[in-house]
């Protein structure tokens, strides 16, 4: 934390045979099955590590599910998998309570929420209500049902994914529910060689299947803690502020970054800190994430989307107005 006098070592990033970190044990092991998309991985875990949760928006088949059921192959963990249409319900998704006539009470039989890796596909495709179900279990680990909360196991990570380029029958997410999300990423399609070695990788079978965990759940916990006492200058903190500041004042923004934004950015650089072998956040740490963290926070006025911007222009011009800390390291 800001003020102390030097980074807290982060053992149990560091655990793992071969003498690898933990975190690129968990990054190569993911990149078995998604070729070629290293920084996009790398995001994604860092986004795990600081306990937030994930938008991927892509075009269909770039290996949304895929990067899912990897992950939490990983760390493994339960895997639950939603698909949302306009006829999804709430209870579908929490769980609902049945009565049973031998035992003269209800009994609350939990939906898919209750995972450790829920990936909630095409999620602009539910209707408002049901996208609101999520709501309580990503920002407060539980949901309420009749009264009643329920606890969802940790860790818990939400992946939820919407086509760009088919908006008939959806219902776009509003700007509070996407707040939200700690990054709103792409995956992209794979360079052209590593697409050779998609087909040439599945030519029999697909490789997830002899995917093996490399750390378990309790572990993932441990190493969630951990990163959160990376070590961040006072600079630091004042810089992402500033930087989240600005994002409000640009003349393009109806609204900027909230502070829930800010405090996204600052825990999402520790885990990047982390990822990179570092033992303290320095400013590129900020900078590598500041778009796919603050972009979809950023609400661009109507006049100025017609002219082409959009969030993460408007972030991209923010960190070249924004002067970057010169002194950052433990003293």
């Amino acid at each position: 934390m800001a003020g102390e006098s030097a980074p807290r070592r982060v053992e149990p990033v560091r655990a793992g045979p071969g003498g690898l970190p933990v975190f690129a044990r968990l990054i190569d092991n993911i990149e078995r099955v998604i070729l070629g998309k290293r920084e996009v991985v790398e995001t994604i875990v860092a986004a795990l590590l600081a306990r937030g949760h994930v938008l991927i928006e892509d075009v269909p088949g770039v290996g949304k599910t895929i990067l899912a059921r990897a992950l939490a192959l990983s760390v493994h963990g339960q895997y639950r998998r939603v698909q949302c249409t306009p006829d999804l319900l709430p209870s579908d998704v929490t769980g609902v309570s049945i009565y049973d006539p031998k035992e003269l009470k209800f009994t609350f039989r939990p939906g898919p929420v209750f995972a450790n890796v829920l990936l909630v596909d095409e999620v602009n495709r539910a209707t408002p209500r049901t996208q609101a179900a999520f709501l309580e279990a990503m920002e407060e680990r539980q949901v309420s049902v009749d009264g009643v909360a329920y606890h969802i196991p940790k860790p818990f990570f939400l992946i939820a994914t919407q086509n760009p380029i088919e908006m008939a029958g959806t219902f776009p997410l509003p700007e509070a529910q996407l707040d939200r999300f700690m990054m709103r990423v792409s995956i992209g399609y794979p360079p052209e060689p590593a697409e050779v070695d998609v087909l040439r990788a599945q030519r029999e079978y697909h490789p997830i299947r002899d995917l093996q965990p490399v750390m378990d759940t309790t572990h993932l916990l441990a190493t969630q803690d951990a990163v959160r006492r990376m070590f961040v200058h006072e600079s630091l903190l004042r810089y992402v502020q500033r930087l989240v500041a600005e994002t409000r004042r640009h003349p393009h923004v109806a609204f900027g970054a909230s502070p829930r934004g800010g405090l996204a950015l600052l825990h999402a650089a520790q885990a990047f800190a982390a990822i990179r072998r570092s033992t303290f956040v320095i400013p590129d740490h900020v900078k590598d994430l500041a778009v796919p963290v603050l972009a979809h926070r950023v609400l661009v006025k109507p006049h100025s989307r017609v002219q082409g911007v959009d969030g993460a222009r408007v972030v991209e011009e923010v960190l070249r107005k924004v002067e970057v800390p010169v002194d950052f390291e433990p003293k």
